[in-house]
């Protein structure tokens, strides 16, 4: 059975999608606000204002192009069993707000965890045979750039991580006190910590302070020259068969 062959004994049920929006509401419920955020001075928020006009040129212009090619992996995805297109989850968005995040559904309907706890290991036994695929190219992320587009997210940024998102066991926040200080800034497609190798499950608390580490590097460093090497070495990793699995 190839990536592209239906699963006529998995079918989607639709009755699961009741039961995963009311997961999705009940594993959000104890989400912690961060208390404050310390607002940016004139300098910075004029660099942001460039690197918000070049997300919203970006994004339009990429998601103009890759129009066709988004259809086509939709009708791959409905035909390998018949679930819903994409994946939604809450997450941490610029100064501690809630966005919605959007993703290509790379597992089988059932088994996907809106409250983003279980985390995602490599040859994962819930992945669909295309979402294998996708995330293995990471093109399971490019419905985020609908996020970029309204403003939730940046191309380039802290990856936004899911509310209860753990590592070794333990919430992000508990591990590393300054955590929250990465959403200071919008959160991205691509970052500082995944071109360092920083991304896929952190089993160690030795990990997740490395990743966090890197997003507040980005935060306390930002600058344009900062985005445009990130985006040139994604591109590079990508090329050369990215890190996704």
């Amino acid at each position: 059975m190839n990536a592209f062959t239906s699963k006529t004994n998995s079918r989607f049920d639709p009755s699961q999608r009741q039961d995963k929006t009311r997961t999705l509401v009940v594993a959000n419920s104890n989400i912690r606000q961060p208390s404050s955020f310390s607002p940016v001075d004139r300098r910075m928020a004029m660099r942001l204002g460039v690197k918000r006009l070049f997300d919203i040129v970006a994004s339009v212009s990429a998601l103009t192009v890759l129009a066709p090619f988004f259809l086509a992996i939709a009708l791959f995805i409905k035909l390998d069993d018949g679930g819903p297109v994409f994946f939604r989850q809450i997450r941490w968005g610029l100064n501690g707000r809630k966005i919605m995040v959007f993703k290509f559904r790379s597992m089988r309907a059932e088994d996907c965890d809106p409250s983003g706890i279980q985390q995602t290991v490599k040859g994962d036994s819930r992945m669909t045979s295309i979402g294998a695929v996708l995330r293995r190219t990471n093109i399971d992320e490019l419905p985020q750039l609908f996020n970029v587009l309204v403003g939730e997210m940046s191309l380039v940024g802290p990856r936004c991580h899911a509310i209860n998102m753990r590592a070794a066991g333990r919430l992000y926040e508990e591990l590393v006190p300054d955590y929250h200080q990465r959403h200071i800034m919008r959160p991205g497609i691509t970052g500082l910590a995944q071109t360092r190798g920083w991304r896929g499950p952190t089993a160690r608390p030795l990990q997740a302070r490395a990743r966090i580490a890197c997003d507040i590097y980005y935060v306390r460093n930002f600058s344009l020259l900062l985005d445009l090497k990130i985006l040139l070495k994604t591109l590079v990793i990508e090329l050369r068969g990215g890190t996704g699995f």
